[in-house]
């Protein structure tokens, strides 16, 4: 098994990062070492105190968890340098690691909500959660159960009930979307495959919109919610959500709205 061969840094450093995340074999076979050889270097440069704290978590561990695989260049560049994320180094028996405090992860992911995906995010993996995860993680199970929909075929039934949404004439592509579990996408694209000349009403956009509305807006954005879950909570298409985002914070990137704090 070459237990004779000098660890280079990037056995170091793949050992440090999988350690705890991948099986005993994997690591065997992937850095062609016996189980004593990499026991051996797992207790000196103390691993089993690093990954057994409950306060932080190594970045490869936090993005398995979180459902993402392993972690990568690309959220090394979009999470650490783009979006702050609060990496720091840890110190363990005169060793240097890479770490994410959770207190640290849990502030920051609540201000990085609309791009993070949670619906492979295990209940309570990394420790007790804050109340928002909950939510957001029920709202992201559901866009994708929605999404998953996308291509599931049409049955006659599916194509009826659709006809007979589409004759009450009173329905929109967001309440039909709705009530049919599919994306305004299929729905539309459906209608024109049957060739149906009933079509959904259109969404009065126009409607003004209301104190109270603003400010859940408001305080939705400041807390990371997506278009989809602000849509839910409104009662609006997100188009017509982020032609005000847009008007307010002169963008519709919701990142750079809650970086603006306030109408443009």
């Amino acid at each position: 098994m070459g237990k004779e061969r000098n660890w280079t840094p990037d056995d170091r450093e793949y050992l440090e990062d999988n350690w705890g995340t991948l099986s005993m074999g994997t690591l065997m076979k992937n850095l062609n070492r016996s189980e004593a050889a990499i026991l051996i270097k797992v207790h000196r440069w103390g691993l089993s105190a690093f990954l057994d704290s409950g306060d932080y978590v190594s970045c490869n561990q936090l993005s398995h968890a979180l459902g993402y695989g392993n972690w990568n260049g690309y959220r090394a560049t979009s999470w650490v340098k783009n979006r702050k994320f609060p990496v720091r180094t840890k110190r363990v028996n005169n060793n240097s690691f890479k770490v994410v405090y959770l207190t640290d992860f849990w502030k920051w992911a609540k201000q990085n909500q609309s791009f993070l995906e949670f619906s492979r995010f295990e209940e309570n993996v990394l420790g007790k959660e804050p109340q928002w995860v909950k939510a957001k993680r029920k709202r992201d199970i559901h866009r994708a159960q929605q999404v998953n929909t996308t291509n599931r075929p049409w049955t006659k039934s599916d194509d009826d009930r659709l006809r007979h949404l589409l004759r009450q004439h009173k329905h929109s592509y967001f309440e039909l979307s709705t009530m049919l579990n599919r994306t305004c996408g299929a729905i539309q694209r459906r209608c024109c495959d049957l060739k149906l000349m009933e079509r959904p009403v259109k969404a009065d956009n126009h409607t003004k919109w209301t104190q109270q509305e603003l400010d859940t807006l408001e305080d939705m954005i400041s807390h990371g919610v997506d278009y989809e879950a602000m849509s839910d909570a409104l009662g609006r298409s997100t188009k017509a959500i982020r032609g005000l985002v847009y008007r307010l914070y002169g963008s519709e990137n919701l990142d750079k709205a809650r970086q603006n704090g306030g109408a443009a």
